[in-house]
């Protein structure tokens, strides 16, 4: 795909806006999705950060939970952010009763791994093809990979913890990078968008 890709950002609860922001700086049109049939027209999605179970539960109550799946499953670009981490997650180490995922990562994560809202920090993150240095990372209340399958490639660490990973067409971080007004993970998704096109 040359040309601008379409990415959209589930918006049933989270940082929706940074990320719609975010993408439209890396060269993408943003759109908020909600519904099956505005995922159908999307050509790649953001799973954003907020809280997990919420997100899990609307999902499934809203009745995006196997179309996500599926679209995932399928191949489409995705891209989650902490809480959207959890959710590509094929486990979790603790999950909350009845949290599911959309999976698409063969990976473990631990939910809130980095300490509670009041530890969140700010770190610099040297992430594995993204050019030009290291990006701030802003890590709140932050999950961690615990291991990876063979197909997974991980990205980045912070203090021996895994924090970014990729397989495939999915991707995800630990952190939020949308809060720093550095858009190049960003850019690296819709990149990777253009390239499924």
């Amino acid at each position: 795909m040359t040309g601008t890709p379409v990415i959209g950002v589930l918006a049933l609860q989270g940082d929706v806006r940074e990320h719609l922001t975010a993408l439209a700086s890396a060269g993408a049109e943003a759109r908020a999705v909600r519904r099956p049939e505005e995922l159908a027209r999307v050509d790649g999605l953001v799973l954003p950060g907020g809280e997990s179970t919420t997100m899990s539960k609307l999902a499934v109550l809203f009745g995006m939970m196997e179309p996500l799946r599926e679209r995932v499953a399928a191949g489409m670009p995705v891209y989650g952010t902490c809480a959207g981490m959890i959710l590509l997650a094929d486990k979790i180490l603790d999950p909350r009763s009845g949290q599911e995922t959309v999976q698409g990562i063969d990976m473990i994560v631990r939910r809130n791994a980095f300490g509670r809202q009041n530890e969140s920090f700010e770190a610099a993150v040297a992430i594995t093809s993204v050019p030009g240095g290291p990006v701030e990372g802003v890590f709140i209340r932050a999950p961690w990979v615990e291991s990876v399958g063979a197909g997974v490639e991980v990205l980045a660490e912070h203090g021996g913890h895994i924090v970014a990973v990729r397989q495939d067409n999915a991707l995800a971080t630990s952190f939020h990078p949308e809060l720093t007004g550095d858009h190049r993970v960003h850019g690296l998704f819709a990149d990777m968008v253009r390239a499924v096109g």
